[in-house]
């Protein structure tokens, strides 16, 4: 790989070109919620008038970018039923990061990842969606992790919803500089290596090996100004060989099967030798604890999230099932309930960035008061798992 300026236009160093053989790749580093970073792209694109635009996006987020109403083709209970909130919870608190960020500047984040689409589009040039299923992305990244890595994540997703963060275009330009981004992801690497290998570090290799499969002998290729560097590093190394396991979703690993299975398990056995033990009366007794103290914390954290009355009947008759099951939680049970019975209006998928920034909006954003319900629930069922387990163990050793 050689590093050579372009022979007819000058341009920053967010722009830098690669030669590939025969190939020249222009490869763009920009800030997500930066205007500069859309001029430059527009720019470059019709100055360059190459064969092929390649975008850091997939079809989920091109779709989401590009389609002003696409909330009304999202079928809520198709999420639910593919257990996939959990990931359009993450994805939503990430854009409304973002565009909390770009409302400061007046541009909403990706635009120039639009724009680029856009001007190829107008310029008859070929467009390339280079960039991995985000749902692949969040589930490897999540099953990387360990536990208590996840509960940094999760404690750092819930501060960047209240985060006052002010930042202008000088401060992107100083976070696009190469070695503040270098030293930003060498610092997330020795934290969370794993998450940023699946984050990062697998994306860029993803990205790299599209981009070389682009039609054409004159590329250009607009990317967040993170993945600049890795890119180039990886670009002339054949990774072909490494596309189909980073595209798999990992399966849950047997100890976890083991787990989820191991408490259930416990808890049916000892009611049968409670019973054989101490007869039926007291099988029947532990039984009925174990009712109450798995529906009552789960029905609370329906009452809890303002949730519809059937989806807290729900809520208190599912947590005691599912909680001797690890196919379905208590949280999905009672999400598709709520969903059937109080659906979001499209006002309040469109809202939903800037309504989940607020403690209020949790609860008045019918969309969010769904995910409110989803963990609420599932907190409950967790405590009432614990609490009853607990409770009918002793009874049995006693």
């Amino acid at each position: 790989m050689t590093d050579t300026p372009y022979p007819q236009f000058e341009y920053p160093e967010d722009v830098s070109t690669i030669q590939l053989g025969d190939k020249t790749v222009m490869l763009i580093g920009t800030a997500h919620i930066s205007q500069q970073s859309t001029d430059l792209v527009k720019q470059v694109i019709e100055q360059e008038k190459p064969e092929t635009v390649c975008i850091e996006l997939d079809e989920k987020r091109y779709m989401a970018l590009s389609q002003k109403q696409h909330w009304e083709n999202l079928d809520l209970k198709q999420v639910i039923r593919k257990k996939q909130l959990s990931t359009l919870l993450v994805n939503l608190i990430l854009a409304s990061y973002q565009k909390k960020l770009g409302g400061q500047l007046g541009i909403m984040p990706g635009t120039e990842l639009l724009t680029a689409a856009n001007v190829a589009e107008k310029n008859n040039i070929n467009v390339l969606l280079c960039d991995r299923d985000v749902r692949i992305t969040l589930r490897r990244a999540w099953h990387s992790t360990s536990l208590w890595k996840k509960g940094y994540l999760l404690a750092t997703l819930i501060t960047s919803l209240f985060d006052k963060t002010e930042i202008n275009e000088e401060k992107l330009a100083e976070l696009r500089d190469k070695d503040v981004l270098s030293e930003l992801m060498n610092e997330i690497g020795s934290v969370m290596p794993d998450t940023k290998k699946a984050l990062i570090d697998e994306r860029d290799i993803y990205m790299a090996e599209k981009i070389k499969t682009a039609e054409g002998k004159r590329i250009v290729a607009v990317v967040g100004a993170g993945h600049m560097e890795g890119i180039r590093q990886v670009i002339n190394t054949d990774n072909s060989s490494q596309i189909e396991e980073i595209e798999k979703i990992p399966p849950v690993s047997r100890t976890w099967k083991i787990a989820g299975w191991a408490i259930p398990t416990v808890i049916i056995v000892s009611l049968i030798l409670i019973g054989i033990q101490k007869g039926a009366g007291a099988a029947g007794a532990n039984l009925g604890y174990w009712i109450l103290a798995n529906g009552i914390p789960s029905a609370i954290g329906a009452i809890l999230a303002w949730a519809h009355p059937a989806t807290v009947f729900s809520a208190f008759a599912a947590a005691p099932i599912t909680s001797l099951t690890p196919v379905i939680g208590a949280g999905y049970v009672t999400a598709f309930v709520q969903v059937m019975n109080r659906p979001p209006v499209v006002r309040e998928f469109e809202t939903v960035s800037s309504d989940i920034g607020s403690m209020t909006g949790w609860w008045q954003n019918k969309l969010l008061r769904i995910f409110l319900v989803f963990i609420l629930t599932g907190l409950g069922s967790m405590v009432g798992t614990w609490v009853g387990g607990y409770k009918i163990f002793t009874n049995l050793i006693s």
